[in-house]
């Protein structure tokens, strides 16, 4: 018997499925949950695994499982561009040691003059300037303000791609779906 990786049943046959990008052997009831890998017997193509859907096998216990296990596409693709956190922050430029360079000297300071004036050290201002380390969000703050430069790029360039909410007027999924608690 092997016990089921995302319950921890005991099962005499696990499933490898693929769930959130993981493979786990799981159990009949939990194989609902991703996507069933299944072993290719020829060695002709180029991939080793195909995934097929589970939505063929229903556990029907009231545990909610059959909501959340009709979910769309498990993960593999969509028409649609997926946004995180990454895309709204700012990236530091690359010539970033450029720019503190000139600006430093252009206002005829010292690495050790500014590293004084940002409150932080000489070693760090030398090592900004040879591009060996990226300045963190503190520092490049302070940088900007005192040497009046930018040293970052405009993230989120990509905002306008998405048109919806009460603002277009038209209906949302918010606005019909009704939650069943």
């Amino acid at each position: 018997m092997v016990q089921c990786e995302m319950c921890g049943a005991e099962t005499g046959s696990p499933k490898t499925v693929k769930i959130e990008g993981a493979e786990l052997d799981v159990c009949d009831d939990c194989a609902d949950f991703g996507t069933e890998v299944q072993t290719q017997d020829t060695s002709s193509t180029s991939t080793k695994y195909s995934t097929s859907s589970s939505g063929s096998s229903s556990s029907g216990g009231s545990s909610g499982s059959s909501t959340s296990s009709s979910t769309g596409s498990g993960g593999g693709g969509g028409g649609g561009s997926r946004r995180d956190m990454f895309d709204e922050m700012d990236e530091v430029v690359q010539d970033y040691d450029d720019r503190i360079r000139e600006a430093r000297e252009a206002a005829s300071m010292t690495q050790e003059e500014l590293a004084n004036s940002l409150n932080e050290k000489a070693s760090l201002i030398r090592k900004l300037e040879r591009g060996e380390v990226l300045p963190s969000d503190s520092v490049q703050r302070k940088l900007e303000r005192e040497l009046d430069i930018s040293l970052s790029t405009g993230g989120g360039s990509d905002d306008n791609d998405w048109s919806g909410g009460s603002s277009t007027g038209k209906t949302t999924l918010g606005d019909v779906v009704k939650r069943k608690d």
